[in-house]
């Protein structure tokens, strides 16, 4: 049997880790665990970016998904969950429907997994490739994509401006 590296074990570590929480994610029944178990997919999937040596989608990962939409989503359970007493019944044949799309996704996932040419013989030499991080920033500073990046910042912050002048606009007729 061939010895398992420390790298390889850290990365199915990662990948149990994201599976489990996702399932925790679908089955838990409180949905403020259901938000920490996301989060713990979202920071086990931004390791595994780290592991395809996609720096960039690693880090945002983590400020976009976890720093802004999970806050978001945690924020919006938290101020709703004491108000609204809803009870969501499942079917029993909602679940034997839902089970079986998974199993069929989850098939068709494997059979292109299997099937794709480029899995077959590859091996971890352990060369380095160079950061992602720099080669987008070379190509949004300094290349084609330069002025559309800084009409985007421009549209963004017109667009904030404009938000701060509408909720003033109804703080000031509210009084």
């Amino acid at each position: 049997m061939e010895f398992v590296g420390i790298k390889s074990l850290i990365f199915y570590a990662f990948a149990l880790l994201t599976v489990a929480s996702a399932v925790l994610v679908v089955t838990v029944r409180n949905i403020v665990h259901a938000a920490f178990s996301l989060m713990i997919t979202l920071f086990g999937v931004a390791g595994l970016y780290v592991f395809l040596q996609a720096d960039f989608l690693a880090a945002t990962q983590v400020i976009v998904y976890v720093g802004g939409i999970l806050v978001l989503i945690l924020f919006g359970v938290m101020m709703t969950s004491g108000r609204l007493q809803m009870r969501i019944q499942i079917e029993r044949g909602q679940l034997i429907l839902g089970g079986l799309v998974a199993l069929l996704i989850l098939l068709l996932l494997l059979g292109v997994i299997s099937n794709t040419p480029q899995w077959e013989g590859i091996k971890d030499d352990g060369a380095t490739l160079e950061p992602t991080t720099r080669t987008i920033g070379e190509m949004i500073m300094q290349g084609e994509f330069l002025l559309p990046f800084e009409v985007v910042s421009i549209l963004l912050l017109v667009a904030l401006i404009g938000a701060a002048l509408i909720s003033r606009k109804e703080v000031r007729d509210e009084e």
